[in-house]
């Protein structure tokens, strides 16, 4: 394969084991306030920025007739939680290895995350070879208008890398990601989650360029 100008890469459930976490949090925040979150539902929250969730949680909410809390009570639940599961996320397999080898290589990196900055730096405090990437659209990016599914991030992460959007290789694992990277004009490489719904992996497939079962699986020369 050639080697593109610049690779892109999401953070949860593609570096880091992540979303299994978040899922639990957002479940449990949930059915605090009277909600059940179903796999299929739990699965279009994946990659989406935390204020955009909390708007899509509290209107289900309000359709399953239940008191609709603020985003403040909401999250006052849902942080705690997923702040003390996400301390043991693990790589994702082959993770490591890719930035170690695409570095070696001098391919530009960034890392395109829906996350914010205090979150980002939580996962990545026990993970110190997160650190080379160096360039980060993070969630709350004060630069970032809309986040994903939207272009936005990946096309901020282009423009600060000096590359163009379709000379970058995008590497995401959600619907929500692979979308905004296909929009923004990238070369859309995507893992997909285990045990995905089959329409939400249809959904991904049409988003992607190509499928790997793992980084593992990419090669470089």
């Amino acid at each position: 394969m050639n080697r593109p100008a610049a690779c892109l890469f999401d953070l949860d459930g593609l570096l880091l084991d992540t979303e299994p976490h978040h899922a639990r949090a957002w479940s449990q925040a949930a059915a605090r306030f009277g909600l059940l979150l179903p796999p299929g539902r739990l699965m279009r929250l994946r990659g989406r920025r935390r204020s955009d969730n909390v708007d899509q949680v509290c209107a289900w909410i309000a359709e399953a007739g239940q008191a609709v809390p603020t985003a403040a009570e909401l999250l006052a639940v849902q942080q705690p939680i997923a702040q003390l599961l996400l301390r043991g996320a693990a790589p994702m397999p082959g993770a490591r290895v890719l930035l170690e080898r695409l570095r070696d290589l001098q391919v530009a990196m960034a890392l395109v995350t829906s996350s914010g900055r205090d979150a980002v730096e939580r996962k990545c405090a026990p993970h110190p070879w997160l650190g080379i990437i160096s360039e980060r659209v993070l969630g709350d990016d004060p630069e970032l208008g809309v986040g994903k599914p939207a272009p936005d991030p990946f096309l901020l992460a282009a423009q600060r890398l000096g590359v163009a959007p379709g000379d970058c290789w995008a590497f995401e694992d959600s619907l929500a990601g692979a979308q905004s990277a296909r929009a923004a004009g990238c070369v859309v490489h995507v893992v997909p989650g285990t045990e995905l719904p089959a329409s939400i992996l249809g959904e991904l497939q049409a988003s992607a360029d190509h499928l790997l079962g793992s980084l593992a699986d990419l090669r470089m020369s």
